[in-house]
């Protein structure tokens, strides 16, 4: 079933984050009025332009999301820890797949027809002949790290919840967003932040799909619109070889393109020291196990179905840097 076009009040979870903000600013735009659930120390950046409402709570906090969806017609859960070190990796499963159970129980109590879940490419096994499509669910077991695990365990709760209580969730799976608004940043932000700095003089080969966050926000809200529930969908740009973006990065910066291509092996013993150092000071470290295991694998991926289904497009990868870069230099990141 599609939503109404006499277009209602949507409730976005994580709403002061990177893909949370910009969902909400695509709402906005096709007329929707717009509710958003923050967490009281979440940093507000992103909100100075919101005009919609603002409900304080913590997605694990059943009682702040049911008072947060009362007159909501349709729920987008954004909300997420996508942190790929943490000093208790428990925590990042707790609020991944538990936060999402507590969200989607309450949305199901409050009878909200229509609800567009954030997933994320993490549950899809890379595929070694080519980009890898939703027909690649990739198994718990065989995820890794605690960020991949928990959102693997997030999405097939939600399935199982499709399937057994008739739960109306529609599954997205964006790649590697960038663009304007990464706060914290997330991963590949604090990639583009030290490129541009001029911090990366080298890297490894592996490849990634980038994708301008504003088009996963508009992919978000067509698949409000016309996504079937249970089905995913993946919400992509273009596959780059790591190399390339580093080189786009530097052109933008007006730098020199790193040319030095490490093995990944002897990098294993600084991402142990670095993730050893990140316990004393509590800060993410740049370098992990878990990423360099990730970028054994080319994660390239295929957004065929959701531009079938419904229309998904995404510019070009490089108008994407350049937003995210001109965003990051605004703030003082780059300089």
């Amino acid at each position: 079933m599609a939503l109404a076009d006499s277009r209602g009040l949507v409730l976005v979870t994580g709403i002061s984050g990177f893909v949370g903000a910009a969902v909400a600013r695509a709402l906005s735009r096709q007329g929707y009025a717009v509710r958003g659930l923050v967490r009281a120390r979440s940093p507000r950046t992103n909100l100075r332009a919101f005009a919609g409402e603002i409900v304080e709570g913590d997605m694990r906090d059943a009682g702040a999301v049911a008072r947060a969806l009362m007159g909501c017609d349709a729920l987008i859960h954004v909300a997420a820890d996508y942190r790929l070190w943490a000093r208790d990796p428990k925590e990042i499963l707790r609020t991944n797949r538990d936060g999402t159970r507590i969200v989607m129980e309450a949305a199901l109590e409050a009878g909200i027809g229509r609800i567009v879940y954030t997933s994320s490419v993490a549950t899809i096994a890379p595929d070694p002949a080519g980009p890898a499509d939703e027909e690649r669910p990739l198994a718990e077991t065989e995820a890794i790290g605690a960020y991949k695990k928990s959102k693997v365990a997030a999405e097939r709760l939600v399935e199982d919840m499709v399937v057994k209580r008739g739960l109306p969730a529609v599954i997205v799976n964006p790649s590697t967003p960038i663009g304007p608004g990464d706060v914290r940043p997330t991963p590949t932000g604090r990639i583009l932040v030290e490129a541009a700095s001029g911090r990366m003089p080298a890297f490894v080969e592996t490849g990634l799909n980038l994708v301008h966050v504003d088009d996963v926000a508009e992919g978000h809200v067509a698949a409000l619109h016309r996504g079937k529930p249970g089905r995913r969908y993946i919400l992509g740009g273009e596959d780059v070889m790591l190399r390339d973006m580093l080189a786009e990065i530097a052109r933008v910066a007006g730098r020199r393109a790193p040319t030095i291509s490490l093995p990944r092996g002897p990098l294993y013993p600084l991402a142990c020291a670095a993730e050893a150092w990140a316990r004393v000071t509590g800060r993410e470290p740049f370098l992990t196990r878990d990423a360099l295991h990730m970028a054994e694998k080319r994660m390239f991926f295929s957004s065929a179905r959701a531009r079938r289904e419904f229309g998904y497009t995404a510019r070009p990868w490089q108008e994407a840097v350049q937003d995210a870069l001109a965003w990051f230099s605004a703030q003082g990141m780059v300089r």
